[in-house]
């Protein structure tokens, strides 16, 4: 079933409301906020690269309580254990039973904090719940819930004391994008105590409708010559001469599904090459492994997926509509 012009409208206002929400607690970041918000309806994840203070723990807490979710913060340390991620089972010695006790991770929202100051193993911790929605101990499986949204963040110029991600890591995160400093008006207002506290900030909407509205951002109309273009855009990274692994197809999928929900977001009813263009460095970039000839040169994942965009003839909109 494809989605109606009356839901689409109905999508978009919601989508609009839910930025301007969260922008009131994280001023000047409307770009880095809708980015965050249309991983979330794509079913996503999201590796913010930044620095400190810059404000992922306010946007972590602002997204929660404009969708009625709860939130948690995981401070990734070398000595944390995947149990403290996912749970672990305590004997009751009263009872006589295994008792479970939840891990940070059950929750709408989670901050996953300098991500890549773990060990491998506690990383991959976070492997199963974010592709598959649910944790598996001592046998047993437990979902999370839905809505569910992982925002992991690593500080991109501090390496010391760090753990490289794995490239299976790296693919499950739907999007890469950073927060970065306000501008001058946004530090402006920020020191003028103009931004809101996370407690005042109304609800939206409820977690339920939320996905709802995922659901309908999957029957969004993608026509054949996008899905060509999107295929063709992957297949390009995969041969680009500085470029020793491409975009599997994972990453192909996840494109195809943001460029879903950003058109539902724009109020459109069916995705358009814009769509995909707007998405295509967020959605690939970081999915992308140089030549180490490549790296040394300067080159960067982003400056690669910006020539293959370049380089790459889009459908018209004419033809797609």
């Amino acid at each position: 079933m494809t989605i109606t012009q009356e839901q689409a409208t109905w999508f978009a206002q919601t989508f609009s409301q839910l930025a301007d929400n969260v922008e009131r607690a994280v001023l000047g970041k409307r770009h880095a906020v809708e980015v965050v918000l249309t991983a979330m309806l794509s079913g996503g994840h999201v590796l913010l690269e930044d620095v400190p203070g810059t404000g992922k723990t306010s946007l972590a807490r602002a997204m929660a309580q404009s969708v009625q979710g709860s939130h948690s913060r995981i401070q990734f340390t070398p000595d944390l254990l995947p149990g403290d991620i996912t749970g672990i089972s305590v004997y009751d010695q009263k009872q006589g039973v295994f008792e479970f006790h939840a891990g940070p991770v059950f929750a709408n929202i989670v901050l996953a904090d300098e991500i890549n100051r773990a060990s491998p193993k506690t990383q991959a911790a976070l492997l199963e719940v974010m592709e598959e929605g649910h944790v598996t101990i001592d046998g047993v499986t437990r979902p999370v819930g839905e809505p569910f949204l992982v925002l992991a963040t690593q500080n991109p110029v501090e390496q010391a004391g760090t753990y490289r991600l794995p490239e299976a890591q790296l693919d499950r995160f739907m999007m890469r994008t950073s927060l970065g400093y306000p501008d001058h008006a946004a530090t402006v207002r920020i020191l003028d105590g103009a931004a809101a506290r996370i407690t005042d900030l109304a609800p939206v909407v409820t977690p339920d409708a939320l996905v709802g509205m995922t659901d309908l951002a999957t029957s969004v109309y993608v026509d054949a010559l996008v899905l060509d273009y999107i295929a063709r855009i992957v297949d390009a990274t995969r041969f680009a001469d500085e470029v020793r692994l491409g975009v599997s197809i994972r990453g192909a999928l996840a494109l195809t599904r943001a460029a879903r929900a950003r058109a539902a977001s724009q109020g459109r009813t069916y995705v358009t090459p814009d769509d995909v263009k707007a998405l295509v460095v967020p959605v690939l970039s970081h999915r992308l492994i140089l030549q180490a000839e490549a790296e040394f040169d300067g080159v960067t994942q982003e400056a690669v997926v910006g020539q293959v965009l370049l380089d790459i003839a889009p459908p018209t909109r004419r033809e797609v509509e």
